[in-house]
């Protein structure tokens, strides 16, 4: 089973400590800041639909979807 986590649509360092959250796919919480900064989340990003928009997602969105969920690892537990 894979685990989620709480992603703040407005990162925390950026003034959002109780702003709105979602669920998301450890993998894919990752990736979002892996290739966003705190800084273009908050200006940028601040919606799911934004985030699934956003062109430095779409190359990592193709590829996930094409892939069998138990089969993702978390990218931060490899460290």
């Amino acid at each position: 089973m894979q685990s989620t986590s709480r992603h703040h649509l407005v990162p925390r360092e950026e003034g959002s400590r109780h702003g709105p959250v979602v669920d998301l796919c450890q993998p894919c919480h990752s990736s979002v800041h892996r290739f966003l900064s705190n800084r273009e989340l908050a200006r940028r990003y601040a919606s799911v639909e934004a985030l699934r928009a956003a062109e430095e997602l779409q190359t990592y969105l193709r590829w996930i979807r094409k892939q069998r969920v138990e089969r993702i690892s978390n990218r931060r537990a490899r460290r």
